[in-house]
């Protein structure tokens, strides 16, 4: 069970929000702690998943994946396991949500071009058993937005 998170760790994730790149010795600057403290608390919201790992922000277009789509998929229920196991593993998939409403599933796709994006849906996708139907809302423009911080961090 995570431990409840106190003001310091939230302080902790706040600076990484803002700079994953952040050396300890450097959060234990801003925050006026040790480093074996800052070291030892990020450490522990590692293992308890708070903190669920660290990665660079991509430019999707500059690492050639051009094409972007958001694809809503319905399903047949009894298979929604395999099917969102299937769809975890599929090349060019940035996020994926099993979602309540008209569709079972949403999902971020990213691709070279559309040529790319239609044999992803058409083939890979709709030709996946239990896949019941696939809607694709094709991205014209992804402005970048202000990073989002979780209310009280």
């Amino acid at each position: 069970m995570a431990s409840p998170l106190d003001n310091v760790d939230e302080r902790i994730l706040e600076e990484f929000s803002r700079d994953g790149r952040i050396s300890i010795r450097a959060m234990a600057e801003r925050l006026h702690i040790s480093r074996a403290s800052a070291y030892a608390r990020i450490q522990r919201l590692t293992e308890d998943g708070v903190i669920r790992g660290f990665h660079a922000d991509i430019d999707p277009v500059a690492a050639g994946l051009g094409t972007s789509a958001y694809l809503t998929v319905n399903l047949r229920q009894a298979e929604w396991r395999n099917v969102r196991d299937k769809l975890r593993r599929l090349p060019g998939v940035a996020h994926l949500a099993l979602v309540g409403g008209e569709f079972d599933v949403i999902m971020l796709v990213r691709a070279r071009d559309n040529t790319d994006l239609r044999r992803l849906v058409l083939e890979e996708i709709q030709g996946m058993e239990g896949v019941l139907s696939t809607r694709t809302l094709l991205v014209f423009d992804e402005p970048q937005v202000e990073k989002w911080e979780a209310p009280g961090l």
